[in-house]
């Protein structure tokens, strides 16, 4: 194992064991629930939007460590963000997980300690564990953005 190997696979049990942003929000903006019915992955996402700007996200996760990271890990680096910046952020994350496996693609700097995970790349049923908290962040975000406070959607990866 590389070094970098190790240090991108210690950061990935840190965000696991210590995961960042976990809780619920009361009085949420949106909140929405992810499922991978493949492997058991499950988060509920909560969003505090205002004045188009992430002022509060927090996220309960349950299933494998690579989901629990990436959720973590993505709930770090929006906190604070507009809802702009942050689906910009969700287009160039799953850009690096679905390019190829030969392929590594570089995230702008305030992402950088994302490209821990792009060793999941070589795990190709994986990729969908590290892309539910993604794709769970990008429907709060139109939850968000069309007024759909109060109700839970669902994001169902397939």
């Amino acid at each position: 194992m590389s070094l970098s190997d190790s240090l991108y696979r210690e950061t990935i049990l840190d965000h696991y064991h210590h995961p960042r942003n976990r809780g619920t929000i009361e009085n949420a903006t949106t909140a929405v629930e992810g499922v991978n019915p493949l492997c058991g992955d499950e988060l509920t996402l909560y969003l505090q939007v205002e004045n188009d700007k992430i002022k509060d996200i927090k996220l309960t996760a349950k299933g494998c460590s690579i989901n629990t990271a990436s959720g973590s890990m993505m709930s770090e680096s929006v906190l604070g963000k507009s809802t702009e910046e942050a689906s910009t952020m969700i287009d160039s994350f799953k850009k690096m997980m679905l390019e190829s496996l030969s392929k590594d693609v570089s995230l702008p700097e305030n992402m950088e300690d994302l490209e821990a995970l792009q060793g999941v790349k070589k795990y190709p049923v994986r990729i969908k564990c590290a892309l539910l908290p993604w794709n769970t962040l990008s429907q709060a975000i139109k939850d968000a953005n069309t007024g759909v406070a109060g109700q839970k959607s669902k994001v169902e990866m397939t």
